[in-house]
């Protein structure tokens, strides 16, 4: 509980959810808890795990009431409870002493209070939310050492690091007919980035340092219109000889077309833990280019290359050679098979339960 639902057309925890049910319903009676506004079809059962549909919005406001309500459906039928981010509705975590059931909490992999998006108001209700579920949960779960930690010192609450995965991304070749008659740049070096439009994930470091930088394109893959932020930078950037500023692509395939045949990826993220979007890139062999805080090297094992603002991240771009670069991609994609697999994080999950 907690997402939007499976299969995945929304965000990291989805994804989470979506190869859990692959992994494990075979052994375990499964039931997702599903934002009935975003599944129209409504089909009862995803890989053998039951769905069942909510007709409030998951998020928002409203994503209080959707929480509070699945929380309480889910109690009193379930030996474990898997509740991945309480950001919104940790609060409701103790309703469990009333029943015997476990609840894991998935705290993600930041400190949600402290992102800059957020009022006064929100940093304070997401922090006494994070607290409240992670003094009661059976068992807390991040997806970084870092965030490990934060959880110690803010809440004195113990947590395992069981991590995010990344190898679902497929490459697809650069000749595949179809795609590059739509994405046509395929054909030529470019730098990649996907990226939500939020100002602490830096899009305009990205965009200021290709400024002046013409050795190769940058294509950004963002949902631009969803803020003010972005739709500013998209106005300003848009027309561009050496930037692509593409909207949100929700096709897998089309996705994985554009970020996988890119020279190099950038990852501009300033607050998250394991973020999806990289340890995909990592996935699909792209050498990485990376903000500099201390979860991205994390990720990375210290292996990307960073920055700090646009004007390293041009220096970075200009000094780079081929070899540094491929050599790059192999220690990414390493990395990834070690660490960022399905198998091995459903795995994690079966042992936990």
């Amino acid at each position: 509980m907690g997402t939007h639902g499976v299969p995945a057309r929304y965000g990291g925890f989805e994804t989470l959810a979506d190869f859990l049910c692959q992994y494990l319903a075979d052994e375990f009676d499964i039931t997702v808890y599903c934002n009935a506004h975003k599944y129209p079809d409504q089909p009862a059962e995803y890989h053998g795990a039951k769905l069942k549909y909510i007709k409030i919005e998951a998020n928002g406001f409203k994503g209080i009431f959707y929480d509070l309500i699945t929380y309480v459906m889910a109690l009193p039928k379930s030996d474990i409870i898997l509740y991945l981010s309480p950001v919104g509705s940790g609060f409701m975590t103790p309703l469990k002493f009333f029943t015997r059931t476990k609840v894991l909490v998935n705290h993600g992999g930041l400190n949600e209070w402290e992102r800059e998006k957020l009022t006064w108001f929100q940093q304070r209700w997401a922090k006494f939310n994070h607290m409240v579920a992670a003094r009661y949960a059976d068992v807390n779960i991040v997806d970084n050492e870092l965030y490990r930690g934060s959880l110690k010192d803010n809440f004195d609450a113990d947590s395992i690091v069981i991590r995010y995965g990344g190898d679902h991304a497929n490459k697809i070749a650069a000749d595949n007919a179809a795609l590059a008659c739509k994405y046509p740049f395929v054909k030529e070096r470019y730098a990649v980035s996907v990226v939500r439009a939020q100002l602490d994930n830096n899009i305009h470091l990205l965009l200021e340092a290709f400024e002046n930088f013409n050795r190769f394109k940058l294509v950004v893959v963002s949902n631009w219109e969803v803020s003010s932020y972005g739709r500013d930078l998209k106005k300003r950037y848009s027309n561009r000889d050496n930037m692509i500023l593409l909207d949100a692509i929700y096709a897998k395939d089309e996705l994985d077309f554009v970020r996988g045949n890119g020279y190099l990826y950038i990852h501009s993220h300033s607050r998250c833990g394991t973020a999806p979007s990289l340890v995909e890139a990592m996935s699909l062999g792209q050498a990485i280019i990376s903000f500099d805080v201390a979860t991205n090297r994390e990720t990375t094992e210290g292996n990307a290359f960073f920055f700090t603002d646009a004007a390293s991240l041009e220096r970075l771009l200009r000094d780079l050679g081929d070899e540094e670069i491929a050599a790059n991609r192999a220690e990414m994609k390493r990395i990834a098979r070690s660490k960022y697999r399905w198998e091995v994080i459903s795995r994690q999950y079966r042992e936990l339960i």
